[in-house]
């Protein structure tokens, strides 16, 4: 798709926790229509443009949402929560990014998200489970500690009504209450050591991560060993921050560890 620029209302700006917000906003459909996975840019200025993933799969009905994370101490996040709260519309260049859902794929869905990377993590589940209700998920979400999981309910709902969709809650720091429900599980630790410690073979899997360059460096090195196949993980890190090679070509950093 070719990018646009376009105008949007703002219909709904919601506090998820003290640090992340929503932003709900509308436009015309066939103007912010896009591929599950993509972001747009929301323009804070004639020279400043933000990214942010698209949370929400492209339904035909104009909306967009947006989860956003809120640095006080920066100025470009204070400006923009600012702007949010005031404004009544938005100006946005979208869509970007080439790491969507494969619309051809029907393999295993593996998908890994830090923080606020669940926003795309969660577009490309609302696509896939439209798409195929039977669909094998796995969607891991990490964060530091367990409130910071700032949409918890949601992918609990996705495992209680998907008979193949499994959620895995990373806190770095552990959790007052156990993390279980129906094909729910928690981790304690690094998501980078959780795979490590629970995954044996993702060569069948597609594999999508959001996050931090070194969070899904990390997580890539540790699926090399795993069976990770190079053609069939993507992250938008690998267009902004890439290395050579992405995918390591002989992965032994879990197995040698386990022999």
């Amino acid at each position: 798709m070719t990018p646009r620029t376009l105008t949007c209302l703002v219909t709904e700006v919601e506090d998820l926790t003290p640090d992340v917000f929503r932003v709900q906003l509308e436009g015309r459909p066939e103007a912010v229509a896009h591929a599950p996975g993509q972001y747009l840019e929301l323009r804070l200025d004639d020279e400043t443009w933000v990214p942010f993933s698209i949370a929400n799969a492209h339904g035909g009905d104009g909306m967009i949402e947006l989860h956003i994370q809120h640095w006080p101490e920066r100025e470009n996040s204070a400006r923009l929560r600012e702007l949010v709260q005031v404004a009544e519309r938005l100006t946005l260049r979208l869509p970007g990014g080439d790491c969507v859902l494969d619309p051809d794929s029907r393999r295993p869905l593996l998908l890994i998200a830090a923080g606020t990377g669940f926003a795309q993590m969660k577009a490309i589940v609302e696509a896939a489970l439209h798409e195929d209700p039977e669909r094998q998920v796995d969607l891991w979400w990490a964060a530091r500690e367990r409130r910071d999981l700032y949409l918890e309910w949601l992918p609990r709902e996705w495992a209680e009504g998907h008979a193949h969709f499994r959620f895995h809650a990373v806190s770095e720091v552990a959790p007052e209450a156990p993390v279980d429900g129906e094909r729910v599980r928690g981790h304690r630790g690094r998501i980078d050591q959780a795979l490590a410690a629970a995954l044996d073979d993702v060569s069948g899997h597609d594999v999508y991560l959001s996050g931090s360059p070194g969070m899904v460096y990390a997580c890539v090195d540790v699926l090399a060993s795993l069976g990770l196949s190079p053609s069939r993980v993507f992250s938008d890190v690998f267009a902004y921050a890439p290395r050579d090679p992405i995918v390591p070509t002989a992965g032994s950093l879990v197995r040698e560890a386990r022999s």
